[in-house]
């Protein structure tokens, strides 16, 4: 069976977003350039995840490669992306792994987001590394489509910034237990299964 590799380096467009109300919400990772846009699925920890891995591979190339990462105090403050993603959300696989790297080269993080194989969903390895190059042609996976972009720091920012409020946007946790708030009412294991 043939994969797919989906690359924007850079793309025009790369968001998280999510489709249908709090409670009910389907996570999704959008590209879009060369006329082209690219929708997977994945889970919200994920999304939560990868933003936190993200700014942890920004820190560390600051840290390692002595890359300034830093946007100058004087340069203005870019407006965030608040759009919704763009329709129809079709999407070309439900994402098993995410890869991060960063190319001390060019100073752009890569992004890869791999297919679940064989209907696994490994959230847990959703783990982030600061490479030097990026060396992706001798991965076991290489049968598996995937979804692969090319971010200036600054971009990676602003796409950790949105990522951030996206998973946000969803029910507000209880305060005694960390699980989400449902509307009709929230039975939380801290009362023993009592509404207050």
């Amino acid at each position: 069976m043939t994969h797919q590799v989906h690359a924007f380096e850079p793309p025009e467009r790369f968001v998280a977003g999510t489709v249908g109300p709090p409670g009910e919400r389907s996570f999704f990772l959008q590209a879009r350039g060369g006329g082209r846009v690219v929708s997977v699925a994945l889970e919200k920890v994920q999304v939560s995840l990868l933003a936190e891995k993200l700014e942890e591979l920004l820190t560390e190339a600051a840290r390692r490669f002595g890359v300034d990462l830093e946007l100058p105090p004087a340069e203005p403050v870019v407006e965030s992306d608040n759009e919704p993603l763009e329709s129809p959300v079709d999407e070309e696989f439900r994402v098993g792994t995410l890869g991060l790297a960063f190319d001390v080269d060019s100073a752009t993080v890569v992004i890869e987001a791999i297919a679940a194989g064989e209907g696994e969903l490994d959230v847990e390895d959703a783990e982030a590394e600061a490479v030097e190059d990026d060396d992706d042609d001798d991965e076991p996976d290489d049968d598996l489509d995937r979804l692969r972009v090319r971010l200036t720091p600054q971009a990676t920012r602003e796409f950790i910034s949105r990522a951030r409020r996206v998973v946000a946007a969803g029910r507000p946790p209880c305060p005694l237990c960390g699980q989400p708030l449902d509307p009709r009412g929230h039975l939380c294991p801290r009362h023993n299964g009592y509404h207050r």
